[in-house]
């Protein structure tokens, strides 16, 4: 059934979104309808954050990791939220994850990489646990 929802709303040009500021994928709402084409963040939340210098500079790292690492390799978000924290204890560079795996969820959206569990590409809005990242 959600399936033949979707396929509707496609139908209707209204193609799923991805949000500007966390990268998750956002479905048409009705109360959207009025400026659908002009929605850009799913939520209050991430309307407020919107992209900071410290999230390019994540999504920058990630690449260059990536890079370094080479062809068909993949890394961890960890990796990039440690190389961008200011220490190395876990309390500097935890904080990071979330905004790391934003970054990744919005460079997956760009067509820069993509984020597998388990060696399987998955959608990075709906993964739980441990992730990998690996270049297009």
């Amino acid at each position: 059934m959600p399936d033949k929802v979707h396929k509707r709303e496609v139908e209707a040009g209204r193609e799923p979104k991805v949000c500007a500021a966390c990268g998750r994928t956002m479905e048409w709402r009705k109360s959207w309808a009025k400026n659908w084409d002009a929605v850009k963040y799913c939520s209050d939340r991430c309307r407020g954050a919107k992209v900071s210098e410290q999230d390019r500079e994540l999504e920058q790292t990630i690449l260059r990791l990536l890079v370094e690492r080479g062809a068909g390799k993949t890394i961890c978000p960890s990796e990039a939220a440690r190389a961008v924290a200011p220490g190395e204890e876990r309390a500097a560079w935890e904080p990071l994850m979330e905004p790391a795996r934003s970054a990744a969820r919005r460079l997956v959206a760009e067509g820069k990489l993509v984020i597998v569990q388990g060696g399987r590409v998955v959608d990075g809005s709906t993964a739980k646990g441990p992730i990998r990242l690996r270049l297009r």
